[in-house]
């Protein structure tokens, strides 16, 4: 956890969101807020942080598509006091909606950073939070200051101050090695986890963010682990005869549920992980795999080919209940419930081509978010409004790359990496 204090978090009632930042579900169409982000004043050796932390703001606000930061060569008024009232008709002279006020500075050996948000037309304060913290948490403090900006415009949770665990492969095609890795949701402070002498494939966080599980085939036969991100400390999920694979947690965090083999077939179990117990939830002559719990923990979704060919299902906790879902052209896969409980995304495969969709939990209202060549694998943002994937390229020099698509099917964009990259699962918001 970032040695960060909150001295103090003030919201003001007043909201934006509503009036000016025009969200279309529907057409997949936004209007994205003008918001001047000024400089950052800084003194006593932390111009690097101020610089930072406002670099980390503009970057944050302006990939989410909602907001559009204004370029600083056009700011008529220099902020050069955090006390000053800004001359708000200097702002709306280059058309600012919006704009943020901050500073930084050191004092007694730690780094004090305070920020304000104004709505430029009403000439009111919106939100003004300061932080106590270390130069080394400027980045951090960027993204928990992005996240009350975008609660404060939109009314929607932020989701700034997450990471992503994803597999990171790097070497030819034939030859490529694969390791998990970990990096801040804007693709920044990226670092291993693993060594890559053993193939991974799809890590999954815990609901307590410090801990994740995936599938590694460093033995003979392919295991579940759980690996303490910190600590970087693992251990196997079980000693089952056959491959074990697909795990994901529950929302409490207590339970592990995954795909066992046995012989052509798969079924999914779910593992208690304080008294080890392991209970069956599907017994069928198929392959059952990619498991997602619900939020509430009350129903289970997941992948079958019991049909014919895959398709999503869903059942209850128990394993009862097992209805199919999907019924468009194509085949289904890696279902994943979304944070708030509302949707389910999916992989879909059909015409020659793989798409990205979400539908509700009955199956109904599917749409298609994005398609492609190689598109797999979606994960949700923990406000339920972003979903990331990986993107396959074509030819010898191919390879995969994290991809981001907003709720509505728009502002797709590639989230920045080292090399190739796969098997995205976004954490809930840090502590």
């Amino acid at each position: 956890m970032v040695a960060a204090t909150l001295l103090y978090c003030m919201i003001a009632g007043a909201q934006l969101g509503a009036a000016q930042t025009e969200i279309d579900i529907t057409g997949g169409r936004i209007d994205p807020l003008p918001i001047a982000i000024a400089p950052f004043l800084v003194g006593g050796g932390a111009e690097e942080s101020g610089s930072t932390i406002s670099g980390v703001i503009t970057n944050n606000l302006g990939r989410s598509g909602y907001f559009a930061p204004l370029d600083p060569a056009s700011f008529i008024e220099q902020i050069t006091s955090f006390e000053q009232q800004p001359n708000f008709t200097t702002w709306r002279q280059i058309q600012a909606k919006a704009l943020v006020t901050g500073q930084a500075y050191m004092e007694g050996g730690k780094m004090r950073v305070e920020f304000r948000l104004w709505d430029v037309n009403t000439q009111q304060q919106l939100a003004a939070q300061q932080f106590t913290t270390t130069p080394k948490n400027a980045r951090r403090i960027g993204h928990l200051i992005s996240d009350v900006i975008y609660k404060s415009m939109t009314g929607i949770d932020g989701y700034f101050d997450t990471r992503i665990v994803f597999v990171s492969e790097e070497g030819p095609k034939d030859k490529r090695v694969k390791r998990l890795a970990i990096m801040d949701q804007d693709g920044f402070n990226v670092r291993p986890l693993t060594d890559g002498r053993d193939l991974v494939l799809t890590p999954r966080f815990s609901p307590s963010t410090n801990e994740i599980t995936y599938m590694s085939f460093g033995n003979a036969t392919p295991r579940v682990y759980l690996m303490n991100i910190d600590t970087k400390q693992r251990e196997i999920v079980g000693e089952f005869p056959n491959m074990s694979f697909s795990p994901r947690f529950s929302p409490d965090g207590q339970r592990v549920i995954m795909s066992l083999q046995d012989g052509g077939n798969a079924n999914i179990f779910e593992l208690d992980l304080r008294s080890r117990a392991l209970r069956q939830l599907t017994n069928v002559p198929a392959i059952n795999t990619a498991p997602s719990y619900s939020p509430d923990g009350s129903q289970i979704v997941f992948e079958s080919d019991r049909g014919g060919a895959q398709q999503i299902y869903v059942m209850n906790a128990d394993g009862t209940g097992q209805n199919r879902i999907s019924f468009g052209n194509g085949r289904y896969s890696t279902p994943v419930w979304s944070p708030d409980g509302k949707s389910i995304a999916f992989t879909k495969q059909g015409g020659g081509k793989f798409a990205i969709g979400v539908m509700r939990p009955d199956g109904s209202a599917e749409r298609i978010l994005t398609e492609g060549f190689h598109n797999e694998g979606p994960t949700w943002a923990p406000n339920s409004r972003v979903l990331m994937f990986f993107r396959e390229s074509q030819g010898e020099s191919g390879g995969p790359q994290l991809w981001s698509v907003d709720i509505t099917g728009y502002n797709e964009q590639q989230v920045p990496t080292p090399g190739f990259s796969s098997d995205p699962a976004w954490s809930p918001k840090l502590n």
